[in-house]
């Protein structure tokens, strides 16, 4: 039961792209940051195990910099993809960052007629956000081949159960911060840092009458903090039916210490609002990084402490 009630007839159901079959192929590419071929072995061997064929992007081994390749080459690389019919998921290999310098270069005309899946989570939020917006198309947030093994089974197990159209139900993690509810709301957001850089453009989220989450990694809390002011002011935790807070990993704090966690803060930011909260999420930079179909409605009983994509 969200809170505003009156922003319901706002929210449109998004595009869900085919789901896979056996046979498909998933197309493999670096939007970021380099990654080499044999980096990407155990994924593709998930891949094939899971029935699918497997297409790696002309940016895999590819170093310029930081990033795999230039921007021209991984924009090139990310723009035959969308376009190829027979490419039915895009995996990004790895996040960093990067994502972002490849937006205007990009036409996702043909992507917005006939989607696919678009799998990636941290940078890969830049995506997620521009094809909500953009193209009204759900993708899926979800942990990427350079991380997988760091990943619990069920992070990635999760995967095949998104992208072949099960199913995603988890249990809730108790936290002190948690508010109690029982709400559906479509779901929206990605990593915090990047979200709040595209505030004010054309990838901006709409945030309301939703369920937003949020999660981060290596920031300083101070950051953290002037992030949530940011998306206060401009209007985005207002409107909400719900936030879900996940990972906030491996925070970083001043000599002079800031005085909150990362979940603390974000509490505080909060305190203005009453709908329903969840904090320790599993999802984001951790081990259990279970996949969420953003764009999609979701259902959450914290009574009962689960969390099912509708």
């Amino acid at each position: 039961m969200p809170v505003h009630l009156s922003l319901i007839n706002i929210i449109h159901p998004l595009k869900v792209p085919p789901y896979l079959q056996a046979g498909d192929t998933v197309g493999i590419l670096a939007t970021a940051r380099s990654i080499q071929k044999e980096d990407l072995q155990a994924a593709i061997s998930m891949f094939e195990a899971w029935g699918w064929k497997v297409q790696l992007g002309n940016t895999i081994g590819k170093v310029q910099d930081q990033f795999g390749g230039s921007d021209q080459e991984r924009a090139t690389d990310l723009q035959a993809m969308l376009d190829d019919p027979n490419i039915k998921a895009i995996i990004c290999a790895r996040g960093g960052y990067g994502t972002v310098r490849l937006l205007d270069k990009l036409n996702f005309n043909n992507f917005c007629k006939h989607p696919k899946w678009i799998v990636g989570f941290s940078d890969i939020t830049v995506l997620h956000s521009y094809i909500h917006q953009q193209c009204q198309v759900q993708t899926l947030h979800a942990t990427m081949p350079s991380v997988y093994d760091g990943n619990s089974p069920a992070s990635l197990t999760n995967i095949r159960t998104a992208l072949i159209g099960e199913t995603l139900q988890y249990q809730l993690n108790p936290h002190p911060f948690n508010r109690a509810g029982e709400f559906e709301g479509q779901l929206v957001g990605g990593n915090l840092s990047i979200l709040y850089s595209l505030m004010g453009s054309d990838a901006d989220i709409d945030t309301r009458g939703k369920v937003l989450f949020i999660e981060d990694l290596d920031e300083y809390l101070y950051h953290i903090d002037r992030m949530m002011i940011a998306l206060k002011r401009s209007g985005k935790l207002e409107p909400l039916a719900a936030l879900i807070v996940g990972g906030m990993s491996d925070m970083n704090d001043n000599t002079t210490p800031f005085g909150k966690t990362a979940e603390a803060i974000i509490l505080e930011h909060l305190a203005d609002y009453d709908y329903p909260l969840i904090f320790d999420f599993p999802a984001g930079h951790i081990s259990d990084n279970f996949p969420l179909i953003l764009g999609r409605k979701v259902s959450i009983n914290m009574k009962e402490m689960s969390f099912v994509c509708l």
